[in-house]
């Protein structure tokens, strides 16, 4: 009875939003009213698909009791048996509250791990899927600084990927990220294993981050490293300092300052918000995802194993056989998607205890 009342409460309350919508006084609200409007329709289409269905089920159960109309009532009464479960499954997972940083851009980190120069080759590997993925899913992607290494891969890269539901896709993506293969500096053939860390963060909002200039501390310097002819002639790097928490942004890839400081201030609101979100979530953690989701970089969650060509995310215990795929970005969906519905199946399953 706990969950028909929570649905006609929430029909009551869409109800009671649409007869504030119309009411001129509430012009200077409509806004905030018209997007709790908006938020609350797919659960109030789905549960009215459902009642309607409750509905047809009682009237056809009556027509069972008409000689006339018993055949075919009992026919559309097999088939609604059929779609009644679901239509309340549907209903259920309208219900789990929506993560509101899902349909934002991103913040990509990519950094080696343990591995020296192997770590380093794999950051740049992953760099390479991530992109892949962002194009076969029409994302913009925009490398924003790095560090590469000696023998072409990358200590450290941050990018920005911008498009349709970037974070709610690429969330599940922080943490370690293992790899088993062949390095090309070894003689001897022998395996070796190194790692790289992926850190995912939504790209904060104006409103999300109140960003005092008194506790900010900024460095201008001179480029270092590759970067063209302008390196060590202007000074163009930017490094920013959050004094409140400590978070430090250094961006260079950029000729002009104001260009490496808009780059950086992006960045720090970014990680300042994730550290939010992570304090927040560790709060409310009842759950492994919890932990997951909020960007805990302890936990290993996928092992890319190059001679067996497999790839195992060890949150779902799913393995593919088509390792070129994963790293092209063509199959990374696959894994992606096997995280998504768990994380669903959990949320569901905390909301039905509650309900």
């Amino acid at each position: 009875m706990a969950f028909e009342a929570h649905i006609e409460n929430i029909l009551s309350r869409h109800r009671e939003l649409a007869s504030l919508m119309a009411d001129p006084n509430s012009a200077s609200n409509f806004a905030k009213l018209a997007k709790e409007y908006a938020d609350l329709q797919e659960v109030v289409d789905t549960a009215t698909a459902y009642k309607n269905a409750l509905k047809e089920r009682t009237d056809l159960e009556a027509l069972l009791n008409d000689p006339e109309m018993k055949a075919i009532a009992a026919d559309e009464l097999q088939a609604l048996k059929t779609r009644l479960p679901e239509l309340e499954h549907a209903l259920h997972l309208a219900l789990i509250p929506k993560d509101e940083t899902d349909a934002r851009n991103a913040i990509l980190e990519i950094r080696a791990g343990t591995g020296g120069d192997e770590a380093a080759l794999f950051a740049g590997d992953l760099l390479r899927m991530y992109k892949g993925y962002a194009a076969i899913h029409g994302w913009r992607f925009e490398i924003m600084e790095m560090a590469e290494s000696d023998l072409g891969g990358f200590k450290e890269v941050v990018v920005s990927v911008e498009g349709v539901n970037v974070f709610s896709k690429l969330k599940f993506e922080s943490g370690v990220h293992r790899v088993q293969r062949v390095p090309e500096t070894e003689a001897q053939g022998r395996v070796h294993t190194s790692a790289a860390t992926v850190a995912v963060l939504p790209e904060a909002e104006e409103a999300d981050i109140n960003i005092n200039e008194a506790d900010l501390k900024i460095d201008i310097y001179r480029a270092s490293g590759a970067g063209g002819q302008h390196v060590n002639k202007t000074e163009s790097a930017v490094r920013i300092t959050h004094i409140p928490t400590g978070t430090v942004v250094a961006m260079q890839e950029e000729r002009s300052q104001h260009k490496n400081r808009a780059k950086a201030m992006k960045v720090l609101a970014s990680r300042i918000l994730e550290t939010q979100r992570q304090k927040l979530a560790n709060e409310r953690a009842a759950d492994r995802k919890s932990q997951v989701g909020s960007g805990d970089r302890s936990e290993r969650i996928r092992t890319y194993n190059f001679p067996q060509g497999r790839v195992t995310d060890h949150r779902v215990n799913v393995t593919l056989y088509s390792i070129d795929r994963v790293m092209s970005g063509e199959d990374l969906d696959k894994i992606i998607d096997a995280l998504l519905r768990e994380d669903q199946a959990e949320k569901l399953a905390t909301l039905q205890g509650v309900a």
